[in-house]
């Protein structure tokens, strides 16, 4: 062998080399002690084994400006794809052992690469986000850097499924492309977004908060809706974003990938004739009808945190992936708010643009009625839910539990705007609102002058839900496709999706709709 080309190998090996050591020994025990893995094992750890194939190993950047001309191989990002159960996928992990997994030039073009690709193959995009944030020392160039990347966030968004996972830093500018991204994970006690941190926040308020309180995982999923998974470590957080890949297709173009569990799809369950209760105002938990519904009892609730008085998540029904919105009458009565529908408008939008039929449980006494959610927004947020049903061309299923009263009937996937089938249990109320509430507006004055004003109102209750709240005239008025029994629920909702599954629609000829954001 020519001694020059053994030379070039070694050279090869040797960055090579360099490239896998990334920060050192030292950082990357620091690092270890932290509770967090490294890029490299994370990478490991999501991909199936052996399937990493990887770009720019060798690519680096300026090196320090402020005294620090050292440059690292690989620019502190590691960039490439690999395979999810066979399924191709994009992926990119910053490594906080190099600078700090600052994004300079080098580092950011390493990552828009990886998008670029992502997006002319059809194959999601993974960021594993560990970074101190712009690299200070390039200057106006980081945040030119970061600018491609949020360019490349929405041009991907509804083409290809767009994943983060915050493990570690992520503040300033650099968060809003995970907020742009469609589902975001964090790691709870390792993880933070903010966009100014506890020493500016103690600066301008005068107010001492800890990074945890102020943008960590407890927060983002619990109170800002920012987070769509908590997860304890960063082990587990790689395998749940596996389990979500399992259920998403690869791009808009497809369809779900089918996953035979072995669930008959005639399969009944007796016990849910017997869920509701005979109290009208009495609580159940929505799980126990999702849980019995789904293939293999599995489901993958989104935001399970946030606003806890709806419920959407991805399952299967007849092996089909499907996103399901579902009002929680254990929270809050399962009222509408503000946060409801602002998670539920987003999940419907995602399951449209890539090609989820979305299925509607309601159980809706209305909209949370109050100054905070008047002052909040609640008419915008509600008009979010209303237009991202209204807007959906995938197949649209609803199936009405119990109440439906009011506008928060029309917005829960109604058959008035334009739901393809609607199907009722026995139990379901339809109305303008509750019989308590009709009876008082309607029997006012026969109330008051009552000699016991309290059997008069529940008399007239009782025969306005006879009369009005049941399903049998909003069947007969054709708004409901059938009334049917709560065992066969499961069945009923396959057969209508496989009857779906050549559902064509096109909406008006536009740039895009005006949502009301």
């Amino acid at each position: 062998m020519d001694a020059q080309y053994s030379a070039t190998l070694e050279t090869l090996e040797k960055l090579r080399a360099e490239s896998m050591a990334a920060g050192g020994t030292k950082k990357m025990d620091a690092q270890h002690d932290r509770g967090k893995l490294s890029a490299r094992e994370r990478i490991d750890l999501l991909l199936d084994e052996g399937s990493f194939e990887e770009f720019d190993v060798l690519k680096t950047g300026r090196g320090g400006a402020l005294g620090d001309a050292q440059t690292y191989a690989g620019d502190g990002v590691i960039t490439g794809h690999g395979s999810i159960d066979g399924r191709e996928v994009f992926v990119f992990s910053q490594d906080f052992t190099v600078i700090g997994g600052s994004l300079g030039e080098a580092h950011a073009q390493k990552i828009c690469k990886v998008m670029d690709l992502a997006v002319k193959v059809g194959a999601p995009i993974i960021g594993l986000n560990d970074s101190g944030g712009a690299r200070i020392q390039e200057g106006v160039d980081a945040l030119a850097a970061y600018g491609e990347i949020f360019h490349r966030n929405v041009e991907a968004s509804g083409v290809v499924p767009q994943i983060s996972c915050i493990m570690g830093p992520c503040a300033g500018g650099a968060v809003y492309s995970p907020a742009i991204t469609d589902f975001v994970f964090m790691v709870q006690e390792s993880s933070y977004m903010f966009v100014t941190g506890p020493t500016v926040v103690k600066t301008v308020t005068h107010q001492e908060i800890t990074s945890e309180d102020l943008g960590g995982a407890g927060v983002h999923s619990k109170k800002s809706g920012v987070s769509h998974f908590m997860v304890p470590n960063d082990v587990l957080c790689l395998r749940e974003v596996r389990r979500l890949i399992s259920y998403l297709p690869s791009n808009n173009r497809q369809r779900g990938p089918l996953l035979d569990l072995r669930d008959p799809s005639d399969r009944i369950d007796p016990a849910l004739d017997y869920l509701i209760p005979e109290n009208p105002n009495q609580t159940y938990d929505m799980n126990v009808l999702i849980f019995s519904i789904l293939d293999g009892a599995e489901f993958m609730e989104v935001q399970s945190s946030f606003a806890r008085n709806i419920i959407c998540g991805f399952g299967r029904l007849g092996g089909q992936t499907v996103g399901l919105v579902a009002n929680q009458p254990a929270v809050l009565a399962g009222v509408l708010d503000t946060d409801a529908s602002f998670k539920a408008g987003r999940f419907v939008r995602f399951c449209d643009a890539f090609n989820i039929p979305l299925i509607a449980l309601v159980d809706v006494p209305g909209f949370m009625p109050g100054p905070d959610q008047e002052h909040g927004g609640i008419i915008r947020h509600g008009a979010k839910l209303l237009y991202a049903f209204t807007e959906a061309t995938v197949p649209r299923i609803t199936v009405i539990v119990r109440k439906a009263y009011g506008g928060a009937y029309l917005v829960m996937n109604s058959k008035h705007i334009h739901c393809d089938v609607n199907y009722a249990w026995p139990s379901a109320e339809i109305a303008v609102m509750g019989p308590k509430g009709a009876a008082e507006v309607i029997y006012r004055r026969e109330i008051q002058s009552a000699e016991n004003p309290e059997a008069v109102l529940n008399e007239k209750m009782t025969h306005y839900r006879r009369t009005f709240a049941n399903p049998f005239l909003a069947a007969q008025r054709g708004y409901i496709d059938d009334v049917i029994f709560p065992r066969d629920t499961r069945h009923r909702l396959i057969r209508t999706l496989q009857v779906l599954e050549g559902k064509e629609a096109r909406g008006p000829k536009r740039k895009h709709g005006n949502i009301p954001l």
